[in-house]
């Protein structure tokens, strides 16, 4: 189950802004293994379940975060440390950052945890109309950010 759902789970944390995504990560899959012995459904409802998980730990990551400010007491590295690989690259993560945090939840879970529509509307409290307008409007302005001018790679290279 971990090797099916962790790239996916770990990209929606990523999209989510969670600075500590294989920490939460590890949360998810450890709620997911205390709590499977009463889980019951299908393979549908088994991703729209782990993603429910996982939508509750970035909630909490966001709440710690907000609740205790963290301060550095080592000395800042000369290089920053390179950008694990994934599902998301650089580019896309800073587009998303400039989405509305209800803006990129919708699109994570349609399009990292490829849940549908109705999941979505499930687990974030929504209507199906409301999913699909956010979702729409979501898609559009990224679709700005990404072609403003300055996000598209030089074609000389």
């Amino acid at each position: 189950m971990y090797l099916r759902y962790a790239p996916a789970v770990r990209g929606y944390l990523r999209g989510n802004g969670v600075p500590d995504a294989d920490d939460v990560l590890s949360e998810v899959f450890l709620q997911v293994a205390r709590s499977l012995p009463r889980f019951r459904g299908d393979e549908d409802h088994l991703r729209a379940w782990v993603f429910a998980i996982a939508r509750n730990r970035v909630i909490d990551a966001h709440r710690r975060r907000a609740s205790r400010p963290v301060v550095a007491d080592v000395a800042v590295p000369e290089r920053a440390a390179p950008e694990p690989s994934g599902p998301l690259d650089a580019e896309l993560l800073a587009a998303l950052a400039q989405l509305t945090s209800d803006q990129r939840e919708v699109v994570a879970l349609r399009f990292v945890a490829d849940l549908p529509l109705e999941e979505v509307a499930t687990l974030t409290g929504r209507t199906e109309g409301a999913v699909k307008s956010m979702q729409h409007r979501a898609l559009a302005q990224l679709a700005r950010i990404l072609t403003a001018p300055g996000n598209a790679e030089d074609a000389d290279g």
